[in-house]
């Protein structure tokens, strides 16, 4: 299969990443409205697509100040896609591809150092400090439907 990476904001499939992100450990507190929001607010977005049918298969977003700092979230592959480097090819279109190639970096991930560390992301060191988020509930909207009971 061959793949596409685009940064045409207009192109992102709002479907595809709503339901990529239900499924994501770090995304549960926000609503569709919420990511959609992201989406249109970003300062860059990143998607992968399947050359042939033009189906989204990945996602990327950042914010950023536009001189010097930026903060990449929400990069995703479609389950059936993983083990293909898409990973590698967003967060490398993101941050080294593009305008942002001479910016300071940041991001947050529990299981991903693997790829970041591979762009030069590491532990910040003394000088960075980081408020962290409250907790935040399961938005309803992202809540698995409960199995139906007996009666």
């Amino acid at each position: 299969m061959s793949y596409l990476v685009d940064d045409s904001r207009e192109r992102i499939d709002p479907d595809f990443v709503w339901g990529a992100l239900r499924e994501a450990y770090w995304a549960k507190w926000r609503s569709r409205e919420d990511v959609e929001a992201q989406i249109r607010d970003a300062w860059r977005v990143i998607g992968v697509y399947d050359e042939r049918t033009g189906e989204q298969l990945g996602f990327a977003r950042a914010v950023s100040d536009g001189l010097g700092f930026a903060y990449l979230a929400d990069v995703i592959v479609a389950e059936a896609h993983r083990g293909n480097g898409l990973g590698t090819r967003i967060v490398q279109a993101m941050i080294d591809d593009g305008p942002g190639a001479h910016f300071r970096w940041t991001l947050f991930t529990s299981d991903a150092h693997g790829l970041y560390e591979k762009f030069g992301f590491t532990d910040p060191g003394p000088t960075a400090l980081v408020r962290p988020a409250a907790e935040r509930p399961e938005h309803p909207t992202q809540a698995s439907p409960s199995p139906a009971r007996p009666r």
